[in-house]
């Protein structure tokens, strides 16, 4: 139950975090910064105050991290209390030569 609850929390992080980083103005996101113009005079861009979409892209990523920490620790755990992969399969049944004549 609780496993399912963070996997529909963790889908709904990944597809706002999707959107929100593609809403954002990139640095020096203009033509002329493509060929090398006067746009691109840092490495990085000038620093500004953070808008409402960069402050959403630190909180999303934030979310996105600890569910799947979250997520990573859960699926550890199951992983050792039950031992091994397959150890509930049965082996599959040993096919028998044809009868020589």
């Amino acid at each position: 139950m609780l496993v399912g609850l963070i996997i529909a929390i963790h889908i709904i992080v990944c597809a706002f975090l999707i959107i929100v980083v593609l809403l954002q103005h990139g640095q020096s996101a203009d033509i002329a910064a493509a060929f090398g113009g006067a746009g691109s005079q840092t490495a990085f861009g000038t620093r500004t105050a953070g808008n409402i979409l960069t402050k959403a892209t630190t909180y999303a990523a934030i979310l996105f991290m600890v569910t799947s920490i979250t997520l990573s620790v859960f699926a550890s755990r199951r992983a050792h209390s039950t031992g091994s992969v397959l150890e509930g399969a049965h082996p599959a049944p040993a096919k028998q030569a044809p009868a020589k004549k």
